[in-house]
């Protein structure tokens, strides 16, 4: 052995080759073991994730020296579709993901230069959670893991936030995507909860599996958690990259302009749209007929099936659709419905995404057990988002729009920038079936003839119906226009590319008191 071969390593050979133990993350075995499950390595994501390699990286060594690289996560900056992009991923090859001390130091600094530089955080989520046996160094007091959540609601609207989920995220853990602007998750993969099946049958006798517990379908499906539901981690981190290219880098930036591309191949909007309003149709056709091809870009597409919400172009400009579907429950809206739209208005609206209303909507759901999950508060939430709202709205009258679900979905009274309607809008405070049962409900009491009583139901019903005439509104100034069907979407253009000129209005208070 030479001389040289027995020498001491140089300092900066010491470093090269930490640096790159560092980069591999868990042991050999710890890697394996990710990869037998199915899943990817952080770097592997981060890979997909870029446009190019990470920029660069802070705290890679973070506790190397303790068996622990970067301890447990990678925080780094990267480029998507060329712009700057924060992430913080968790490493489950070391200890689970889970979170130390220097954890939550290295996120929450991420986090600060994030919103600093104006640019949007992801955060790709495969974490056991906080570790108890650092709980006295990182849970009480000022710098401790809570800051994580304290520095997301504070960034929150500032800058985009978004979360792919690939494993767990446990108890305090869980918040981390609740927090954010858009959840993916990994179906059979991406789990969260407050306590594991283990703890609630200790505490509640209840037992139940993991994926009932809090499995990404569930939370798609049920909770109303998750936004996008993806077979496979490449699927997630494509949804990632879609997501990022309709929204700006920061709040006060344009909204990112794509290239214009014609709609798909459709049947013409008169054939899509059923005269009669008691015939269901897939709102998602109306609306793959309105907007640029391959740009639908849908949002708890699984949860709330009668209202439908999601990002999409028109011409190239990025706009948020909220349309009714009468295919689910009659496109009544529900609680969960009611909270769906809340939710990704004031999405839109914190980060200058103009709104788009398709009004097919017979009102909220009624009956005591709505009434006792409390359907006014949560439709109060979603009228509350729509008048709040200072992004351009369009509204459009595609069929039914009566009672208050009509204001709730941004009718004219909550002065939209346009109320545009199409033939076959159909406006009134109440659908004639229950207005004739409302108006005679003391004569039909008082009809024994059940024969004379369906006659005089059906000639009330047509009189009523003669007089909801959408031509009759709009002598009365009461909609902006009336659009034919293939027209609609050249008329969508051209106003949303006018109302963009408009400055933001100032803020004038802190906040409103939004209904719970």
């Amino acid at each position: 052995m030479t001389a040289a071969e027995t020498a001491p390593a140089t300092p900066g050979e010491r470093i090269r080759e930490a640096v790159a133990a560092a980069s591999l993350g868990g042991s050999e075995a710890a890697r394996e073991k990710q990869h037998a499950a199915g899943k990817m390595l952080v770097r592997e994501r981060l890979a997909l994730l870029f446009d190019d390699d990470v920029e660069v990286e802070d705290g890679l060594l973070a506790r190397s020296a303790e068996g622990l690289p970067g301890d447990a996560v990678v925080t780094c900056f990267g480029r998507v579709h060329g712009r700057p992009v924060a992430v913080i991923a968790n490493d489950y090859t070391v200890k689970a993901g889970t979170w130390g001390q220097k954890t939550f130091v290295k996120i929450t600094r991420l986090q600060e230069q994030a919103v600093e530089m104006g640019v949007p955080i992801v955060y790709l989520v495969d974490s056991a959670g906080a570790r108890i046996t650092e709980q006295f160094e990182s849970y009480v007091g000022r710098r401790a893991w809570g800051n994580i959540f304290a520095n997301q609601i504070r960034i929150s609207g500032r800058v985009p936030q978004l979360c792919a989920m690939f494993g767990p995220s446990p108890a305090g853990s869980a918040y981390i995507p609740a927090l954010c602007d858009l959840i993916v998750m990994v179906e059979g993969q991406a789990t969260a909860y407050l306590g594991s099946p283990r703890l609630a049958e200790m505490a509640t006798g209840e037992k139940v599996s993991l994926e009932e517990m809090g499995g990404a379908r569930m939370h798609c499906a049920v909770s109303g958690l998750g936004d996008v539901l993806v077979q496979d981690e490449a699927a997630a981190i494509a949804a990632l990259r879609d997501y990022l290219s309709f929204v700006p880098s920061k709040w006060d930036e344009p909204v990112p302009m794509a290239a214009p591309r014609e709609p798909a191949e459709h049947r013409p909007v008169v054939e899509i749209v059923p005269e009669r309003e008691n015939l269901a149709f897939d709102v998602h056709e109306l609306v793959e007929a309105i907007v640029d091809e391959g740009s639908w870009y849908e949002m708890k597409a699984l949860w709330a099936k009668e209202l439908v919400t999601g990002f999409a172009r028109i011409e190239g400009r990025a706009v948020g659709v909220v349309a009714n579907n009468s295919k689910f429950k009659g496109g009544v809206l529900f609680p969960d419905s009611s909270d769906k739209a809340a939710r990704f208005v004031w999405l839109c609206n914190a980060y200058g995404v103009p709104l788009l209303f398709l009004q097919d909507i017979s009102g909220f759901m009624i009956g005591s057990t709505v009434e006792r999950q409390g359907i006014i508060r949560h439709g109060a939430k979603m009228l509350y988002a729509v008048c709040e709202a200072r992004v351009p709205r369009i509204s459009v009258m595609v069929r039914k729009s009566y009672g208050g679900g009509y204001l709730a979905m941004s009718g004219a009274p909550t002065w939209p920038d346009a109320q545009l309607a199409l033939p076959t809008a159909r406006p009134a405070l109440m659908g004639p079936a229950a207005a004739i049962n409302a108006i005679y409900a003391r004569k039909l009491d008082e009809m024994e003839d059940l024969d004379e009583r369906r006659r005089f139901v059906m000639e009330k019903q047509a009189e009523y119906e003669e007089d909801i005439d959408i031509l009759q509104v709009a002598s009365d100034n009461a909609v902006e226009a009336v659009v034919q069907g293939d027209e609609l979407r050249g008329e969508l253009a051209r106003r949303f590319a006018l109302y963009a000129q408009r400055p933001m209005p100032p803020y004038e208070r802190r906040n409103g008191v939004y209904p719970v």
